[in-house]
């Protein structure tokens, strides 16, 4: 039982009066009731202790009793806002689950498990259709008695533009924590949407933390703010940690599947919090905008579990680190090349990270266009009297890399490519006379090693892609 709460033992078998004693009278109390035959138990105090029950004859009876709090409350119900064109299963699972364990609420080292295994969604959510999600949630710490039960999430897909960034923001610095602070700060006002990458590094020996975007409204009024977010991580693997935060922003960018949130007047709402223990890496692609209200404050911290926000509330300095990365606001979010190949002339190459990015703030310039969107279109052309097989190939130029790539809408993901090979991604039959366009859409990943070169050319004959023994599938 919880302190201050109150339960009966109905007692059966006594030959006369019921005799009950407490091992421990401050953790729990009780009250005979001969005529009804029952006893009452109130707890006092956190812990365990034992109650002795006897009879005119002797006979005893120990029952246990444990005295704790429950571990949390679970929220009976809650409204998540999202969008998405339409929005798929998978996406509407992950936000009820999100929403389910936002509205519980959990006591200190208790922790709110809501997963998005096993939610009934029947089918993708149209654009302004609502959706009911019943999300299983379990309550659980130890020294607490678990709590579960259901909340009831309503999902609301509200029709909104897609976001098209006008500057590109990125956390990379200071890579490895070695303390806890203030990693990024910006504005977000309504005319203009922000691209933003972080990717940060906990060290072995560190304590663990958590990664934790903050943004705060000064006004009196409330504030809208939409957002896309390819979260990864926790991770000891940096180039999967990197790839799955790529793969899932393209998809989610293509798709148009983002979260809309309201920001109170005068208040700060995390819209982002990421365990980030010691050894591993965590990263994030996300795309914001604010929908109304005044400009708002972006503020992107690092935190040890157990730490209060407000015990970083009034820092104002950055952190800093031994080695420079990228952190800074950068001009250009996407690229977009239009190229033609001729199967009778050189291949094409086209570098995908090679551009460096001038920093907008004081800091490092941004090499190999990490969180830049790169968009390929090749107009294939065969000028000849026979059909030509063609392939396109991706070849990592600075070092091992994974790969996310929509090509004409269709993900096709590579795992861990050597530099200087090429990896086909897609075969071709361009036909007599002629011609084959195809589009990759396509984004550097964090923890590899860009520039990589995609490449259209003959095909070589080499493993098709989502054969065994290829890294592209």
């Amino acid at each position: 039982m919880s302190p201050g709460a109150s339960l009966f033992l109905r007692v059966s078998g006594v030959l006369g009066t019921i005799v009950a004693t407490v091992a421990n009278p401050a953790i729990a109390d009780i009250a005979v009731n001969q005529v009804e035959r029952t006893v009452e138990v109130r707890g006092k105090a956190i812990g365990t202790t034992t109650i002795t029950l006897k009879d005119d004859r002797g006979v005893t009876r120990d029952v246990p009793v444990r005295v704790a709090f429950q571990a949390g409350s679970v929220a009976d119900a809650a409204v998540v806002r999202i969008t998405g064109d339409p929005a798929t299963q998978l996406f509407i699972k992950e936000q009820s689950a999100l929403a389910a364990a936002r509205q519980s609420q959990a006591r200190e080292r208790a922790v709110i498990i809501a997963t998005s295994d096993g939610l009934n969604v029947g089918s993708p959510l149209g654009v302004d259709d609502v959706m009911n999600v019943d999300v299983p949630v379990i309550i659980q710490g130890e020294g607490y008695f678990t709590v579960q039960g259901t909340t009831h999430v309503r999902v609301e897909n509200l029709a909104l533009p897609r976001i098209s960034p006008n500057s590109l923001l990125v956390s990379d610095f200071p890579e490895t924590l070695k303390d806890d602070g203030i990693l990024f700060t910006a504005d977000l006002r309504g005319d203009v949407a922000s691209r933003f990458l972080y990717y940060h590094y906990n060290p072995a020996g560190q304590p663990d933390r958590h990664i934790v975007l903050r943004v705060r409204n000064d006004a009196s009024e409330p504030a809208m703010v939409q957002f896309i977010s390819g979260s990864a991580g926790p991770g000891a693997n940096e180039l999967e940690v990197g790839h799955l935060s790529t793969q899932r922003f393209l998809v989610r960018l293509a798709q148009n599947e983002g979260t809309v949130v309201t920001i109170p007047a005068n208040s700060t709402v995390d819209l982002v919090d990421q365990p980030l223990p010691a050894h591993s890496v965590v990263s994030n692609l996300m795309q914001l905008r604010e929908l109304e209200g005044v400009p708002l404050h972006l503020t992107l911290v690092a935190q040890t579990v157990g730490q209060s926000p407000s015990d970083s509330a009034g820092a104002s300095a950055l952190l800093a680190g031994d080695h420079p990365h990228a952190r800074g606001e950068y001009p250009i979010p996407e690229f977009f090349f239009e190229r033609t190949y001729d199967t009778s002339g050189a291949d094409l190459v086209v570098p995908i990270g090679q551009i460096p990015l001038p920093n907008l703030r004081a800091g490092q310039a941004l090499a190999g266009d990490y969180g830049v969107l790169q968009q390929l279109t090749v107009r294939m052309v065969n000028n000849d009297r026979r059909p030509a097989r063609v392939a396109l190939y991706a070849n990592p130029r600075g070092g091992r890399a994974t790969g996310t790539f929509l090509i004409d809408r269709v993900l096709v993901q590579a795992h861990g490519m050597a530099p200087f090979t090429n990896y086909k991604l897609r075969e071709y039959t361009i036909p007599s006379n002629g011609y084959v366009s195809t589009t990759i859409v396509t984004m550097p990943e964090g923890g590899s090693s860009y520039p990589l070169n995609l490449v259209v050319a003959p095909d070589d004959g080499s493993i098709s892609p989502g054969a065994p023994g290829s890294p592209a599938y």
